[in-house]
């Protein structure tokens, strides 16, 4: 079994709408711990910024490759407002190639290197327990895994070790439009948190992130953000990525560089269902676009 397509995540397990006995309560506190850096989430949305240090990622491939050009952008990310930064070497895009452990760490590990000096939480965006191991071993303080501990088996018990942040993505290995993806993500969750529990992962260390454009026909990526909330009531802070993502180039005809109009819209709708943490490329953009929905979501919860 492979980390990019474990077997086991094809089928679908039926649960209710909602996950009632969670293997792993949720945290009592609106903070996400990653190795000591508390991040309160509290009525405030927290944006982490893409820094995609990869020659062929979807939208910005290239751009960071060089290590001075990945440490500009990283502290232009930072200068714009980034709560976390999330570094990552191998492209996850539809169709990508996949990258061998020793590519993906000679891409990262000197730019981790550079950037401990930024003063925000980063984050490595990987799939690899290895990849991880040195990443954390390198300062990192969240892991954000595509198969949200359920490929590569040793990621809950290398997060555990470290007391890392985790990012559990939900993924599938194929698309089957026939399903009610709610409930397989409600399924692969509750599994997720089984893991993280058996490691011993603390559940103040977990977000949950609903993977949109992972293993969704475009319909299931617009009902699973369209019923965010069936996620967010979990009680984990959740994690929304939507960016310049195919799904909105589907809505309306644009490029990946045209897609900020969409992105903010899709994220504006994840703010209101709940969610925690937004993950962008257009950091200042959307860190004005957060704090305009907030305000308005706590008037309308005042009105209440």
């Amino acid at each position: 079994m492979s980390a990019s397509s474990p077997a086991s995540l094809t089928a679908t397990s039926p649960v209710a709408s909602t996950v009632r006995r969670l293997p792993l309560p949720p945290p009592a506190e609106a903070v996400f711990d990653a190795r000591g850096r508390r991040l309160d989430y509290a009525g405030r949305t927290l944006v982490m910024g893409i820094l995609n240090v990869t020659p062929d990622s979807f939208s910005d491939g290239g751009r960071s490759a060089a290590l001075a050009d990945a440490v500009t952008n990283a502290s232009r990310l930072v200068a714009d407002g980034a709560d976390i930064l999330d570094i990552g070497g191998e492209s996850t895009r539809p169709g990508h190639t996949p990258v061998p452990v020793e590519e993906e760490m000679r891409r990262v590990l000197p730019v981790l290197g550079e950037i401990a000096g930024l003063g925000v939480p980063v984050s490595i965006d990987t799939q690899k327990a290895r990849v991880a191991e040195a990443a954390l071993k390198a300062g990192v303080h969240i892991v954000n895994d595509i198969w949200g501990l359920m490929g590569d088996p040793e990621m809950a018990r290398v997060a555990a070790d470290f007391d890392a942040g985790v990012v559990a993505m939900h993924n599938r290995a194929t698309v089957d439009p026939s399903i009610d993806i709610v409930a397989d993500m409600l399924a692969f969750f509750e599994a997720a948190l089984e893991r993280a529990a058996r490691a011993g992962i603390r559940a103040d260390r977990i977000s949950l992130d609903p993977g949109i454009g992972f293993g969704k026909s475009f319909e299931q990526n617009l009902t699973a953000l369209a019923r965010l909330g069936d996620i967010v009531r979990l009680g984990f802070p959740v994690l929304l990525g939507t960016s310049r993502k195919s799904l909105i180039g589907k809505v309306v005809v644009a490029t990946p560089a045209e897609r900020l109009p969409g992105t903010i819209a899709s994220n504006v709708i994840g703010i209101m269902a709940g969610c925690a943490i937004i993950r962008v490329h257009d950091v200042a953009e959307h860190v004005q676009a957060a704090r305009v929905t907030e305000a308005i979501k706590g008037a309308n919860q005042g009105a209440a």
